[in-house]
């Protein structure tokens, strides 16, 4: 494995450990400014500061917890794709049910000066899973 991959996995890992730990700054230096996040049924998410204001308003009201897996990850020169399957689980802090989401994701980085690696798009296919009767 190589410099590069192993920073891309770095950065997928990290990415799931500020979000659960609700890091934004380190999420923050995880995106380009132009960031676009792609998510089924909304429109598309344009931009670092749009994303930091829904994932902010958002860890207000829920907790994240993730898992993921790299099932591809391709670099060539300073632009990189990475495949993950993801399970996500957001539970209120107040009252409600754990929601559970998986599926695919899709993310293209590109390597910036410093060789720092950052998302610039994400095409996120998770759906909603049922809820385990109890």
């Amino acid at each position: 494995m190589d410099n590069d991959e192993l920073a891309i996995r770095s950065l997928i890992a990290d990415w799931q450990i500020a979000s659960e730990e609700g890091d934004i700054d380190r999420l923050h230096s995880m995106m380009s400014d132009d960031v676009v996040f792609l998510m089924p049924g909304q429109a598309p998410m344009r931009g670092k500061d749009t994303f930091i204001a829904a994932f902010r308003e958002g860890m207000q009201h829920f907790r994240i917890e993730s898992e993921g897996k790299i099932e591809e990850l391709q670099v060539n020169d300073d632009v990189a794709y990475c495949w993950t399957h993801l399970s996500v689980t957001v539970t209120p802090y107040r009252n409600g049910l754990p929601m559970k989401r998986s599926g695919n994701t899709l993310t293209i980085l590109r390597k910036q000066h410093g060789n720092h690696w950052v998302i610039v798009r994400d095409a996120n296919m998770l759906t909603a899973q049922p809820a385990n009767p109890s």
